[in-house]
């Protein structure tokens, strides 16, 4: 596949992936949303549909890595050349970051509504709630709309949660998803894909969100950082490099893991 290939569909179906994903997000935050307070089942089943749609539409295009994680296990595998890695990370934060910013627009009232509601902001020039204590470092009251954070602060734990959960991901993958050419998912893999992003969601995801993909966790993040809202409180830039760090960890092990055990 050409370079253009891979930037167009790793970008279009990565954006995809983080509007539905943050949307769903979005959906269960708000407080003038119709799935307000949706839980945590409506967050996973939301992630898997987020999968399976941007990953066909990249499929065809890219292979649908949508993932620098999983982009750097095919590579460790050799389903990918190193050479093109850094354009598929590259396209795959570009498409992360226009997603989170979709979802601003497309949750735009809700956004203002939210962080202007005096039961979650607090009165004027009061910490936010979201934010024990005021803690300028802690997640602020609407980031879980864009990015990751852990219910247990431990680095060691977060991290491993983290590697454990991408080897699965990229184990799946390389042993049931890849197409014909080895250097994506093909239309059967793509399904396997969301149903294992599901069942990752639903039963390794409560640690710490799942991020399970560096793009989908820091493209956001950094829409979240730049994006105008008021109150929005801090990105959590101290937690930032756990969901970056820990997948890519996740991917290449699983990669090695393909090499070793089933190659």
């Amino acid at each position: 596949m050409s370079s253009s290939d891979i930037f167009i569909g790793e970008v279009i179906g990565t954006a995809v992936l983080i509007l539905l994903g943050g949307g769903v997000c979005a959906a269960v935050t708000f407080k003038r949303s119709k799935a307000y307070q949706g839980g945590w089942i409506v967050v996973a089943f939301g992630w898997g549909m987020a999968v399976l749609t941007g990953a066909y539409i990249a499929a065809g295009v890219s292979g649908a890595h949508l993932n620098p994680a999983v982009t750097i296990g095919l590579a460790v595998e050799g389903g990918t050349e190193w050479s093109d890695v850094p354009l598929y990370i590259l396209s795959e934060m570009t498409g992360a970051i226009i997603g989170a910013l979709l979802v601003w627009v497309v949750y735009y009232g809700q956004f203002y509504a939210h962080l202007t509601d005096p039961e979650i902001v607090g009165e004027p020039g009061a910490p936010t709630k979201s934010v024990p204590g005021g803690q300028a470092d802690g997640p602020g009251p609407v980031l879980g709309v864009f990015s990751t954070a852990p219910e247990i602060r431990h680095s060691v734990q977060n991290v491993a949660t983290e590697t454990v959960a991408t080897i699965v991901l990229v184990l799946a993958i390389l042993t049931q998803g890849l197409n014909d050419s080895g250097k994506g998912l093909g239309p059967l893999g793509v399904l396997i894909t969301a149903l294992v992003v599901l069942g990752i969601g639903l039963s390794l995801g409560g640690p710490t969100g799942y991020a399970i993909n560096p793009a989908r966790d820091l493209g956001p993040r950094i829409v979240h950082a730049a994006l105008p809202l008021p109150n929005k409180g801090s990105s959590d830039w101290s937690y930032a490099w756990v969901p970056v760090v820990g997948p890519l960890l996740g991917g290449a092990i699983a990669g090695g893991i393909y090499n070793i055990a089933f190659a």
